[in-house]
């Protein structure tokens, strides 16, 4: 293999980063997806559960910046983590990245199948051959896309949110013209579990990380944005703030145009609040959901499909993960992730008794995409605090000092949102969260210390080159 052959092309432009960003969120899809456990367990303090976590996470989309500044890669988090805090971090934290994106993989495919079958059969109970046929085809669809190269990827990604967009205004529009009819109150607004609301709202705040993640895609696409030390970082500050503005105005008005009885268990309140809106045109919601949830699905894989790639060339997968095709796309990475999601969504559909397992992993998702912005923190206030001023020739002509108590008040919240987790979510969600966590932790642990030092790719604007971590700036 060359080295040309494991190297990207740098054709993404900020405009290209921005709609990656925004799509990836998939706010329609996020709503629809996870709004129905937030609502059901904070109530009508859902909006107080995304602020929780909206803060550390946006802090953390300005720390995304700089590190994208200082070691733009393609492993992104998990290169932040080997560069700046060592060996063993990153491979910890390797683990914790791909099992927050893998995890979020089968709980979208799984409801891209129930969208498009009701699309067209809405009052048609699916089989689950059925199912799995369309779950196959939407697979399918991601995985051509994605082997055409990230160029493409973008574009095709921009007419999907295009969709979203005027789906979105359409939404809000006629529900605010609509909200005098349509307004209710209910005697129960808040969480059934009314002694331990604070509880369910601090659950529903991890849990609020799945609809307010994606925005970072464009660190992972870093060595292929034309400006790899500018765009990337600045383009998930614009997602991460879109995705904020877009459950400030939509959870309120779903909260008060639907009735408590109809969305208080409701896995689905975003469908019901818009049919409410269009009673007789559930096509019009569909459609847009569809389109949402078709981009999470390819913009998550995309992320996945980078950071396999980026282990496989520092050697810590398979080198087979790092193989590029004609497009620049790594192909066994995309492959490998889709057909596993599927025989998951396979298994689901067919072996029942497994589902309640399968529900338990997949809600652990929440937590490692936090724990992956609790560790990105982590490296951010290591590398400000001690290797910046020391190691960068630039660095004593600023100190970052207002990122830096940035990095260390993100790190502490998350932390705490993380404990608090541990601690509260088996009185909700079953004991089985916290063993099947800490079981994904030991194996994370057990990873990251039996492994051998290797070399580790640094990516430069100009070239690329291969250094071992005992020479790389940061050390090890």
């Amino acid at each position: 293999m060359t080295p040309g052959s494991s190297k990207f092309r740098q054709v993404l432009r900020l405009s290209d980063l921005t709609s990656l960003s925004i799509s990836s969120v998939g706010p329609l899809f996020s709503i629809a997806a996870a709004g129905g456990m937030m609502i059901h367990l904070a109530g009508s303090k859902v909006m107080i559960a995304v602020i929780i976590i909206a803060v550390p996470l946006l802090s953390s989309a300005f720390i995304f910046r700089l590190l994208n500044q200082h070691f733009p890669n393609a492993g992104a988090s998990y290169h932040w983590g080997r560069q700046v805090m060592g060996f063993t971090y990153g491979r910890f934290q390797a683990i914790v990245v791909i099992t927050a994106y893998f995890s979020s993989l089968p709980p979208i495919v799984m409801p891209q199948a129930q969208y498009s079958w009701i699309l067209f059969f809405p009052h048609r109970h699916a089989p689950a051959l059925d199912l799995f046929l369309i779950s196959a085809f939407w697979i399918l669809v991601a995985t051509s896309l994605l082997l055409m190269g990230s160029r493409p990827t973008a574009r095709f990604t921009q007419v999907f949110l295009a969709v979203e967009f005027v789906s979105l205004a359409m939404l809000a529009t006629v529900a605010i013209i609509r909200l005098p009819v349509l307004h209710t109150i209910s005697p129960q607004v808040s969480s059934p579990a009314s002694r331990t609301t604070w509880i369910n709202i601090l659950i529903a705040a991890v849990i609020a990380s799945t609809i307010m993640d994606g925005w970072e895609i464009d660190s992972y696409a870093a060595e292929e944005a034309k400006s790899p030390k500018k765009d990337p970082g600045l383009s998930g500050i614009f997602g991460a703030l879109f995705a904020l503005g877009i459950y400030a105005v939509l959870f309120p008005l779903i909260l008060k145009e639907t009735p408590w009885s109809q969305i208080g268990r409701n896995p689905d309140p975003l469908s019901t609040w818009a049919f409410r809106i269009f009673p007789h045109a559930h096509w019009l919601i569909l459609l847009p959901i569809l389109a949402s949830t078709a981009g999470s699905l390819w913009l998550t894989t995309y992320i996945l499909s980078r950071v396999l790639f980026a282990l496989g060339r520092d050697q810590l997968l398979p080198r087979f993960f790092m193989r590029l095709n004609g497009q620049k796309a790594p192909y066994w990475s995309i492959i490998w992730p889709l057909a596993l999601a599927l025989g998951i969504v396979s298994l689901e559909l067919w072996v029942p008794s497994l589902d309640r397992l399968f529900q338990v992993v997949l809600s652990s998702a929440g937590f490692f995409l936090t724990f992956e912005f609790f560790l990105d923190s982590l490296s951010a206030s290591w590398f400000l605090t001690k290797l910046h001023r020391r190691q960068w020739p630039h660095a004593n002509d600023h100190g970052h000092g207002l990122l830096r108590l940035l990095s260390y008040f993100t790190s502490f919240l998350l932390f705490c949102l993380l404990v608090l987790f541990l601690i509260m979510a088996p009185k909700v969600m079953g004991s089985e969260i916290d063993w099947i966590t800490l079981g994904i932790i030991v194996i994370a642990l057990i990873f990251s210390f039996r492994g051998k030092k290797t070399p580790f790719h640094v990516f430069d604007t100009t070239e690329q080159n291969e250094l071992d971590s005992s020479g790389s700036r940061a050390g090890s």
